[in-house]
C-alpha cells in the first residue's frame, strides 16, 4: 500500500482541486467548507478537509490530508498546503502557495511566491540529490506555471461553454516546487450528479500526466504515471463560467485511486469550517 508520501504525490492535484469552489462575483464574501474520503481499490486510506474564502475576486483556500480507515496501518504522517491569489476575467493569477507534510520521518515543505502566471521565488526542502538523467527545472519550466492549488480553478469564455467540449478543452501547467507537469484534458460526456452538496450535471474529461521537467525518464513511477487511466469530473458550482474537479480517479498498481467530496457547504457570510456530521 502508498504511505502518505506516495499517496500525495498521485492525488497532489485532485486532492486539492476540491478547494477552489467559486461564488458570484458580486457576492462580497462567501465561503466553501468540505470533508473528502480518499480511497484505493475501495478501502477508504485517508482523508481531508478544505476551507475556503473568496473576497471578490480574491480566494484564500487551504486543505489537510491524512491517513484514514486501514491507510492508519501504513502511515502517519500528514500534510496541507494553502493558497492565495486572483481570478482575472476568465484567468487565474496565483499569488503564494505553501505546502508542508510530515512523512516517512522526513519533512516537506514548499513555499512558492507568484505573479502574472509566473514563479518569483520559491523555497523547497528537501532538495532533489544530485542525478544525471534528472531533467533539470529551468526558469522557463517556471514562467507561464501554477502551483497545483490554483491550477484546479477552470474558468470558460462563456457560461454556454460550462458543460459542453470546451470545458476539458484545456491543459493546466503545474509546478509543485520539484517537478514542473502538465495535466492534459480531453471530452469524454456529461453526468448527473446529486448528494454531498452539489446536485447536477458534470463533465467527465479522461486527463493525463505529462512529465515535463524534474522527473527521472527511467524511473518506473513516471513512465506508469504517463500510461495511467484517469478521469475527472468537472461541475460549475456557484459561477456558471468556472468550473471545479468533482470526482477525481487514477488507476494505480493497487487498484483504482478516487478522491471525492463526502460532504461540501457552500455560505455566505459566515463559518467557512466543514461540519463534521
Amino acid at each position: 500500500m502508498f504511505g502518505l508520501t506516495s499517496l500525495g504525490r498521485l492525488i497532489a492535484l485532485p486532492m486539492l482541486a476540491g478547494a477552489m469552489l467559486v461564488t458570484p462575483a458580486e457576492a462580497k464574501k462567501s465561503s466553501v467548507g468540505g470533508l473528502y474520503n480518499i480511497s484505493i481499490a475501495g478501502f477508504k486510506v485517508g482523508r481531508g478537509t478544505l476551507s475556503l474564502v473568496m473576497q471578490g475576486n480574491a480566494y484564500s483556500a487551504k486543505v489537510s490530508l491524512e491517513p484514514a480507515g486501514i491507510g492508519t496501518l501504513f502511515s502517519t504522517g500528514k500534510g496541507g498546503a494553502e493558497a492565495s491569489g486572483w481570478l482575472v476575467g476568465s484567468r487565474v493569477v496565483p499569488s503564494k502557495y505553501r505546502m508542508a507534510s510530515h512523512a516517512a520521518n522526513l519533512d516537506f515543505y514548499v513555499n512558492l511566491n507568484q505573479g502574472s502566471g509566473n514563479i518569483r521565488s520559491m523555497e523547497v526542502a528537501p532538495k532533489f540529490k544530485p542525478n544525471k538523467e534528472r531533467i533539470k527545472v529551468t526558469n522557463r519550466h517556471r514562467r507561464n506555471a501554477i502551483d497545483p492549488l490554483s491550477a484546479a480553478l477552470m474558468p470558460v469564455g462563456r457560461a454556454r461553454d460550462s458543460l459542453g467540449p470546451k470545458a476539458c478543452s484545456r491543459k493546466l501547467p503545474v509546478f509543485d516546487g520539484w517537478t514542473r507537469f502538465d495535466i492534459k484534458l480531453s471530452y469524454q460526456g456529461t453526468k448527473e450528479v446529486s448528494g454531498h452538496g452539489y446536485d447536477g450535471p458534470v463533465v467527465v474529461c479522461k486527463a493525463q500526466w505529462v512529465p515535463v521537467a524534474g522527473h527521472r525518464p527511467s524511473k518506473e513511477s513516471v513512465k506508469y504515471m504517463a500510461r495511467a487511466n484517469m478521469e475527472v469530473w468537472i461541475a460549475p458550482m456557484g459561477r456558471d463560467n468556472v468550473l471545479i474537479p468533482y470526482r477525481i480517479s487514477i488507476d494505480t498498481k493497487n487498484g483504482r485511486l478516487v478522491v471525492e467530496a463526502s460532504k461540501l457547504n457552500i455560505r455566505g457570510a459566515g463559518s467557512d469550517r466543514a461540519s463534521a456530521d
